[in-house]
């Protein structure tokens, strides 16, 4: 009878334990499902640190061969959502980044056989007439990165283009040299260059010219180029560009400086400018194409 009870009580003590187990069992599985839950209630969309109140934008498509550009509510508001503005420069909310998307279209800007998704900065929303000197001063920052971008039949990758300070004519200097446009050269050119950062500059032909002479586009030559050390490729990085009066200095991810500090920056102080950031890609092999992300991007004078 002992015996029985000692059984009936083992068995009731398993059964007990058993139930307590499965409990448990539940019980966790239950904690892990809600944490899984909560982990993906979690997950947040990124968006880029761009404020795109103080730019305007130009894509590689328009009418008669003459790339369309867009500013105001169509770039700073309604970009995300704009048909035309969305295949050229669009959220990547994974990344946080924005993304330039340029290929060689029969669209492009004047004085260029190239096109590009590219930003172009307005002091005053909306208005190409106000812009800076070099004597002003100005700064650009923008944290980037190559997302894509094709090769050449070499194997070579396309350049890209991915800052810029454009020169421009006051509506006085274009009428004294007899121009059409207010357009001026560029005095800087930054470059994707197979996976390194390359720097373009001007300088001027003749060191004893008028500035009347200064004036003209063919007063100005290319120098040789800088390449920075540091390899990119493919991963993020940030470059910094400050203007001053006669001086520019160009740095790379806070460790490479290029200065330039010389009579060609000082002569340059005739025109004014403007920044310039994205994609101007710099091919018109047949499809070809670059995507540029930007995750940062900030001026300020």
């Amino acid at each position: 009878m002992r015996i029985k009870l000692k059984l009936i009580a083992l068995f009731v003590f398993a059964s007990v334990l058993n139930a307590n187990c499965q409990s448990n069992k539940a019980v966790t599985e239950t904690k892990v499902e809600s944490k899984k839950k909560k982990k993906k209630k979690k997950k947040k969309y990124k968006l880029p640190e761009i404020d795109l109140t103080h730019w305007s934008l130009t894509i590689p498509e328009g009418e008669n061969e003459k790339a369309k550009s867009f500013k105001g509510k169509d770039v700073v508001v309604n970009y995300a959502t704009n048909e035309e503005i969305k295949p050229y420069m669009y959220n990547d909310s994974t990344k946080g980044a924005l993304v330039f998307y340029a290929y060689p279209s029969k669209a492009t800007t004047a004085n260029t056989k190239f096109s590009r998704s590219e930003l172009r900065e307005q002091m005053i929303p909306g208005n190409n007439d106000v812009n800076w000197t070099f004597k002003q001063g100005g700064y650009m920052k923008g944290t980037l990165a190559i997302d894509e971008v094709t090769k050449d039949n070499e194997g070579k990758y396309h350049r890209v283009i991915i800052m810029q300070i454009h020169g421009r004519l006051t509506d006085k200097q274009r009428d004294l040299i007899g121009q059409k446009d207010n357009n001026a050269p560029p005095m800087l050119k930054i470059y994707w260059d197979k996976g390194k950062v390359r720097v373009k500059t001007k300088v001027l032909k003749n060191l004893n010219a008028t500035e009347e002479e200064m004036l003209h586009e063919d007063a100005w030559g290319d120098d040789d180029g800088f390449n920075f050390e540091q390899e990119v490729g493919f991963k993020k990085f940030t470059l910094e560009v400050e203007v001053s009066d006669g001086k520019m200095v160009i740095i790379l991810n806070k460790n490479e400086y290029k200065v330039y500090e010389n009579i060609h920056m000082k002569k340059w102080g005739i025109f004014e400018n403007y920044f310039k950031a994205g994609n101007y890609f710099q091919s018109r092999d047949q499809g070809a194409f670059a995507k540029v992300r930007y995750y940062k991007l900030e001026v300020t004078h």
